[in-house]
């Protein structure tokens, strides 16, 4: 299922640009992206870093609007695709391809937010999510339940922070997947 004429279909004919996604909500839900996206923001490091990138990387997040963890981390997705010209990121209804959402469960459930990396040919390369590991932590904090964050709140800088480096460095390490990738490096004579 997850193959790249398949995935290469679901970016670029399903997916949507953050923006156009957003777009798709309701005005509470956008105001609540809004404030985490607003909130955020990349240290220089993190800048120079997602600007040294020399592949094209294809981040396809499967999502829900609705979805409190989504609203605490897509828009720092959204943030780190913006400093990158070789990052494009796209967003996908986790309901909008049943058979990409039931081959990409975990845990034998359908979460979210879970991020796609793709090749620049759309070639799978890596799958993240639902909550990075400092997420994990914070919902561990709060409470030890089946009930999920509202994201009806921000979080706090620190966390918000740590989130978006644990991100951070996954997408850093597709990149160095790609960057080293044998075929990649006959393909760009590298």
């Amino acid at each position: 299922m997850l193959n790249p004429e398949f995935l290469k279909s679901v970016f670029l004919e399903k997916a949507l640009p953050y923006s156009d996604y957003l777009n798709t909500g309701t005005p509470e839900q956008k105001q609540r992206w809004t404030q985490v996206y607003q909130a955020a923001s990349l240290t220089p490091l993190q800048t120079e870093l997602l600007q040294s990138f020399v592949r094209q990387m294809n981040i396809l997040v499967v999502s829900g609007l609705w979805c409190g963890d989504c609203v605490q981390q897509c828009p720092l997705l959204a943030r780190m695709a913006e400093a990158s010209p070789n990052l494009s990121l796209r967003f996908l209804d986790r309901d909008a391809v049943p058979e990409l959402r039931d081959s990409i469960a975990i845990n034998a459930g359908h979460r979210v937010p879970t991020v796609l990396f793709l090749a620049e040919d759309f070639a799978f390369c890596g799958l993240y999510g639902d909550r990075s590991l400092t997420r994990y932590r914070a919902v561990a904090r709060q409470q030890l339940g089946p009930a999920c964050s509202t994201g009806l709140f921000l979080p706090d800088e620190q966390e918000l922070q740590a989130t978006l480096q644990d991100w951070l460095n996954e997408i850093e390490r597709i990149q160095l997947m790609l960057r080293l990738s044998a075929r990649l490096r006959q393909l760009h004579n590298d």
